[in-house]
């Protein structure tokens, strides 16, 4: 595991790695991790997180818990969140109901108002959808992920429906990044990437 921005105890390092293991997963994997991770350290060279040590720990956790086609697997990582917290990090001072929170909103991507939003939230969220403005092979590889994970658990034809009107969806958007940080970084390259998959 690469080198965190912040000092964590190494069994919940190791818990986590272990979690993103199960089921083994195309996307959804200490990768994507891994890529928030980079994009978490971006942020805090740039704009900076005002609760950085409660966001690391919804980086870490956020898809901690995750099968293809539940509607529970936020609210179980956050869940999940919650109790390593408790073990690994009790004399530290973490406010885990914003963890939960914060892990918890990202069910909520394509519906979530930039409104709702306060500075590290929407920080938090772009992370995770950058992947819409990576160059075109790590897209093109995070859409297949997508589509494996969910093979044999929604009918081929329905997935394909559901994603592109989702894609479509994300690409209608006046913005597709809340934050002007990612929106500066990533826009463009995303709707190119949305329009050439939905097109």
């Amino acid at each position: 595991m690469e080198e965190l921005p912040l000092s964590l105890p190494p069994p919940l390092l190791a818990e986590v790695k272990v979690a993103y293991a199960q089921p083994p997963r195309a996307y959804h994997n200490f990768g994507h991790v891994q890529a928030l991770l980079h994009h978490y350290r971006d942020v805090a060279a740039g704009p900076g997180w005002q609760q950085p040590l409660e966001v690391l720990l919804a980086v870490l956790y956020h898809d901690a818990i995750y099968e293809a086609g539940r509607g529970d697997n936020e609210l179980r990582s956050a869940q999940l969140a919650q109790l390593a917290i408790g073990r690994w990090l009790a004399d530290h001072d973490v406010d885990v109901a914003r963890v939960m929170a914060l892990i918890e909103l990202t069910a909520r991507h394509g519906s979530v108002r930039s409104a709702d939003l306060d500075h590290d939230a929407a920080l938090f969220l772009d992370s995770d959808m950058a992947i819409l403005g990576a160059p075109e092979a790590v897209f093109d590889a995070y859409d297949r992920g997508i589509a494996e994970e969910y093979r044999g658990k929604v009918p081929g034809f329905l997935f394909r429906l559901n994603r592109r009107r989702f894609l479509k969806g994300v690409l209608a958007q006046p913005r597709i990044f809340f934050s002007d940080f990612f929106h500066a970084r990533y826009d463009a390259a995303a709707r190119a990437n949305l329009r050439r998959v939905t097109a």
